[in-house]
C-alpha cells in the first residue's frame, strides 16, 4: 500500500499529554536508571535537526515526497523532545535549549563537518543515496519505536505507559514512510541494494550513539534490549530489514547490541 503524503502532512498535530494524569509521577517518581534513558531519549529528539539538516544537502531534497515527509517529521520528533522534557522537568531535571545547544558545540568538528562529508559522498552517490537514506531511517525509527515500547513495558507507569505509547503510534508512520519508499528503491536498483547494504554493515549504529557517550548508549541498551524480551525486539528489527531487497542475512542491531555489551 502506497504511503498517502498528503494525508500524512495534513494530519500532523504534535504528541498530547494535556489529558494526561502526569500529576501522579509527584506520588510515584520514576527510578533513576529510567530518568536516565528518558533523557538520552530526549535529547536524540532535540537533535532531530542536525540530522534533517545533513540530509538537505544531499540528493533527497530534491525529491518532493521525502522533502515534504522530512519537515513533518522534524516537527513531529521535535515535539516528542518536548513531551519527554515536560515529563523530566516534573522530576526535576530541566532539559534547557541553551543546555542541548551546548552539546552541539561539543560535538566539534566533527559535527561541522557532517553536512559537508554528507554533501560529497551522497551526490557521489547520485540518486541511489535516497535509498540508503530511507533504509538508514527505517532502522531508526524501528529502534525508537522499539525502544518506546520496551520502556513502556518495562515500567508500567501510569504516567508514562500511555505517553510512550503515543510517542511510539506516531513513531510507527514514519516506519511506514521510510520502508515503503526503501522496499521501492532498492527494488529498482541493485546499486542501491549495494551501497545500503555496506552502508549498514559498516556505518549504522544505535541512535543516539553521535551525540552520547558510550556509557550512555550502553546503559540504554541493556535497559531496554538485555533479556529475552529484549532480544525478541533486536531480532524483530533485524528481520525487518532482512527482508528489505538486497538486505538479506543482515543483523545489524544485534551485531550493535552485542558490541556495546561487550
Amino acid at each position: 500500500m502506497a504511503f498517502d503524503i498528503d494525508r500524512f502532512a495534513r494530519d500532523s498535530v504534535p504528541v498530547g499529554w494535556d489529558d494526561l494524569d502526569l500529576d501522579v509521577f509527584r506520588d510515584e517518581p520514576l527510578p533513576p536508571q529510567t530518568l536516565r534513558t528518558l533523557r538520552y531519549m530526549c535529547d536524540v529528539e532535540y537533535h532531530t535537526v542536525c540530522y534533517l539538516r545533513d540530509m538537505l544537502v544531499t540528493p533527497s531534497r530534491r525529491d518532493g515526497e521525502v522533502s515534504a515527509f522530512m519537515t513533518m517529521w522534524n516537527r513531529e520528533e521535535f515535539w516528542h523532545g518536548e513531551a519527554l522534557a515536560h515529563v523530566l522537568g516534573l522530576h526535576g531535571i530541566t532539559v534547557a535549549y541553551d543546555e542541548v545547544k551546548a552539546r552541539r558545540v561539543k560535538l566539534g568538528w566533527r559535527d561541522r563537518m557532517s553536512p559537508v562529508k554528507q554533501s560529497v559522498l551522497s551526490n557521489l552517490a547520485g540518486k541511489d543515496f535516497v535509498a540508503v537514506h530511507m533504509v538508514w531511517g527505517a532502522v531508526n525509527e524501528r529502534s525508537a519505536a522499539a525502544a518506546y515500547k520496551r520502556l513502556a513495558a518495562l515500567e508500567a507507569h501510569p504516567g508514562l505507559t500511555a505517553l510512550l505509547r503515543r510517542i511510539a503510534g506516531q513513531e510507527s508512520k514514519h516506519i511506514a514512510f521510510y520502508t515503503t519508499q526503501a522496499r521501492a528503491r532498492l527494488a529498482e536498483s541493485p546499486r542501491a541494494q549495494r551501497l545500503a547494504r555496506l552502508a549498514l554493515r559498516t556505518a549504522w549504529q544505535p541512535v543516539g550513539s553521535g551525540i552520547s557517550s558510550d556509557a550512555e548508549v550502553s546503559h540504554v541498551m541493556g535497559q531496554l534490549f538485555a533479556g529475552p524480551e529484549g532480544r525478541k525486539e533486536v531480532d524483530a528489527i533485524d528481520r525487518h530489514v532482512a527482508a528489505l531487497p538486497g538486505m538479506a542475512g543482515l543483523t545489524i542491531v544485534a551485531d550493535a547490541l552485542e558490541r556495546v555489551a561487550a
